[in-house]
């Protein structure tokens, strides 16, 4: 019997032994999640009962749990290195099946896709045409993909225009006139220049001329390429006598203006100036605000990911594009997932179905970029660990040549 007893007290050392060798060894494995070796004893209960004299026989090992406590968060230089601050695993997709992990370790593959060093694709909500604004993210997770051609230009469909009219400005009293269709520099007062983009993106020259015709009063004509497209329907602009717009004077009671710029736009392009704001001031002449929302083709420069997941594109027309989210899956009882290697796990009847969430929603932890989460084992703890399990180890040999002795003992009796 002592035998047995020692010889389940070996195999319950070597058990801790090698856990906490596993341990040690992936001190540095990214996301790695530490285990515990947990041990009960053997006792063998006579028929119908309990002996008061019975003794134990031994001990075995029950489980292997991990311990799915937070690691320290290392910075790095990687934009797509992610780290989890919280619960919940990234969600993968392994040639169709799907499994979870905590390593945020992503590349972008020869298509665009982000996967990590296995070629595994990491899930997330996925934007569609139009989805400009993260809370319009949903759906059924699939493979996050970054456009990594050329972004697509806008044509310009509107302007702002904010601008300070100079009231004690001359009358000109013929008008505003034009050469060729080429504005007469002594037919207006004041001018200011905008760039804005065909169908194509390509860039062109817009040039907006204001002529005083009274008190109050004024006219505004735009200029395509040096060709002026409004001349015969110019946009009134009346002030009252605080300097501000006068909607019951002007025409259309309005401070927008519709034309068409012709030349290098498609015929029927209609762009729209917005003149709410403008004033008539005895100040000089500016422009506080001139914008339109056209821009030309650009590449892709840059990637980010806040700390909801979010992936943004930037390109280098200044533009940005919402690509997706990432995902989060939570599970109400992590330790039931099986390990399945390489950082990975899977799910099982005894983890629960997968929770899939926006990070920093649903009980799950939120997005680092350009950090990962260190393994959570404690290299002094696990050396401590080491040095008990080695005397574990020499006490249980201990038992065994004891009882090698006794026995000796006894069959030298004469």
């Amino acid at each position: 019997m002592p035998f047995n007893i020692g010889l389940s007290g070996l195999n319950s050392a070597q058990a801790d032994l090698d856990v906490t060798g596993d341990n040690i060894s992936n001190s540095g494995t990214t996301g790695f999640k530490k285990s515990r070796a947990e041990f009960g004893d053997v006792y063998a209960q006579s028929f119908g009962g309990t002996s008061q004299t019975a003794t134990g026989a031994g001990s075995r090992l029950l489980a292997v749990t991990q311990q799915f406590s937070q690691g320290q968060t290392e910075f790095t230089e990687n934009g797509l290195d992610l780290a989890i601050d919280g619960e919940g695993f990234f969600q993968l997709n392994d040639d169709g099946n799907t499994v979870y992990s905590r390593a945020g370790e992503f590349q972008v593959d020869r298509d665009g896709f982000l996967v990590n060093s296995q070629g595994q694709n990491l899930q997330g909500y996925i934007a569609e045409d139009g989805d400009t604004d993260p809370a319009d993210l949903g759906g059924a997770p699939g493979d996050l993909q970054l456009q990594t051609g050329e972004g697509a230009p806008q044509v310009t469909s509107d302007i702002e225009a904010r601008l300070n009219l100079q009231s004690d400005s001359p009358v000109i009293e013929d008008g505003f006139e034009t050469d060729d269709g080429v504005a007469v520099p002594d037919s207006y007062n004041f001018s200011t220049s905008l760039t804005v983009y065909n169908g194509q993106g390509e860039a062109q020259d817009a040039e907006v001329y204001f002529t005083k015709t009274d008190d109050n009063e004024w006219e505004a004509h735009v200029a395509v390429n040096g060709e002026v497209v409004n001349e015969g329907d110019p946009k009134q602009l009346a002030f009252d006598g605080n300097g501000e717009l006068d909607f019951d004077a002007m025409d259309d009671d309005d401070a927008t203006f519709t034309f068409t710029p012709g030349g290098n736009f498609e015929d029927d392009h209609e762009i729209t100036i917005d003149f709410a704001g403008t004033t008539q001031y005895g100040s000089d002449f500016g422009v506080s605000d001139l914008n339109q929302d056209g821009f030309a083709p650009g590449t892709l420069t840059d990637i980010d990911i806040d700390n909801e997941g979010v992936v943004f594109a930037r390109y280098s027309n200044g533009q940005s594009d919402v690509l997706g989210q990432v995902t989060l899956a939570n599970f109400d009882n992590p330790q039931g997932l099986e390990q399945l290697g390489n950082n990975n796990w899977a799910e099982t009847f005894a983890s629960g179905g997968p929770t899939l969430n926006a990070p920093g929603s649903g009980g799950t932890g939120q997005i680092q970029a350009g950090a990962l989460e260190a393994s959570n084992v404690d290299i002094a703890q696990e050396l401590v660990n080491l040095i008990t399990a080695q005397r574990n180890f020499q006490a249980n040999s201990q038992t065994i040549s004891t009882a090698d002795t006794v026995t000796q003992t006894i069959i030298n009796i004469r």
